[in-house]
């Protein structure tokens, strides 16, 4: 209990130093970029990146990240829907920062930077007056201003722009939603739900620059930077790897898999519109059900698009086979006689669909492969319900 207490003790002292007061570094202090390498929860599945700050004279070894948010924010889960939530820098000691990703089971890289006195101070200075209450926060974008491109950018701010970023050997330009793909399994409720929240937006090609959104690309990245000023000095002094994961059998259950599940209810239309052909009849809670989910699915993806401020929800295609409007279509399925228009409105369902295949094929926008076999059955259910009307 004691040795708690003095620890407490100097805990809070070592804090109040970080947050009111600089420090100067020695001679012998190194400034370097952590890389942790992707967790099992999709909020992990991308890795992370920190700035380490270490000076054994003067008794430092800390960790600041700008991966920190507040549960007690006021509204939070609205703000975080709307794109509005504010993340901070947070500080950690090396040694808890370690602890908690080995425990984890996630490979740490370390990337010593090469810089000079006067920089490695600058940005400790700079750390250290981010992480006060009045600067702590910042409006996070998961493509553009992140854990991972903080490291670029206040690096970049720090040496007044000193920094080339190269480009690696065997780059290879991919569009933001494959580099979010390289990190997921596609057969994922995560991947899924990515796919059919983030838009067209992500379907282009992102620049070199643009990939460093991912803290793994990040790494890769300062391996080839160098100083505009002294083009022949490396920006990465030394590389270690300070703990590697430990390989383990992933545990995949394929009849909670998306494309198991979706394989089921697309079987299940199929069926149940085959049967309702050979009997002549339809099955109506079927078709309220098909309208009502793809309809508050599209009210979704609009909300998305035009409520909320994140960049990546744009323009999103997948409104064409989660089209809002049937939602209001429900009243005319459990008539016993739909208004002769409504026949219509279901061929011009089967022609969204259609575009979505187009879109698909020419590269406008990738939609969740684990959809197919329920869009299938959704396509051959319209085609059953034109015929229906039809007689």
């Amino acid at each position: 209990m004691y040795k708690k207490l003095l620890f407490l003790i100097a805990l809070l002292l070592t804090t109040h130093h970080v947050k009111g007061q600089q420090r100067t570094l020695s001679s012998e202090a190194e400034i370097s970029v952590l890389t942790v390498g992707p967790g099992i929860s999709l909020n992990d599945a991308f890795g992370h990146s920190a700035f380490r700050i270490r000076d054994y004279v003067k008794g430092i070894d800390f960790v600041f990240n700008y991966g920190v948010y507040d549960f007690k924010t006021p509204n939070f889960y609205l703000k975080f829907a709307q794109g509005k939530l504010n993340y901070l820098i947070g500080f950690d000691y090396y040694e808890d920062f370690y602890e908690s990703y080995v425990s984890q089971n996630r490979t740490i890289k370390e990337q010593i930077l090469h810089l000079s006195q006067t920089e490695k101070q600058q940005l400790f200075d700079y750390l250290t007056n981010n992480y006060k209450p009045e600067n702590r926060a910042y409006l996070y974008d998961f493509f553009y201003d992140n854990c991972a491109t903080k490291m670029r950018d206040v690096l970049q701010e720090v040496t007044n722009n000193n920094i080339k970023f190269n480009t690696p050997e065997h780059f290879k330009a991919k569009t933001f939603r494959t580099l979010i793909h390289d990190n997921l399994n596609l057969n994922s409720w995560g991947a899924v739900g990515i796919d059919m929240a983030l838009g067209s937006v992500i379907d282009r090609q992102a620049t070199p620059y643009q990939h460093m959104f991912l803290p793994e690309n990040i790494y890769r990245f300062f391996e080839e930077a160098t100083f505009k000023a002294k083009p022949n000095q490396t920006l990465v002094k030394q590389n270690k790897i300070l703990f590697q994961k430990m390989e383990q059998p992933k545990k995949i259950n394929f009849f909670t898999s998306p494309l198991f599940i979706f394989g089921l209810i697309g079987l299940i239309i199929l069926f149940l519109t085959y049967k309702d052909y050979k009997n002549k009849k339809r099955t109506v809670w079927l078709d309220a059900l098909l309208f009502s989910t793809t309809g508050l699915i599209g009210v979704f993806i609009l909300l998305l698009w035009f409520a909320t401020d994140h960049t990546g929800t744009h323009q999103n295609y997948n409104l064409l086979w989660a089209f809002a409007l049937n939602l209001f279509m429900v009243p005319q399925l459990l008539k016993k006689q739909a208004s002769k228009w409504f026949s219509k409105y279901i061929r011009f369902l089967i022609i969204l669909l259609c575009l979505l295949t187009l879109h698909w094929i020419i590269g406008v926008q990738v939609f969740a492969v684990t959809l197919i076999p329920f869009l299938v059955a959704l396509l051959v259910r319209y085609v059953f319900l034109v015929n229906y009307y039809r007689v």
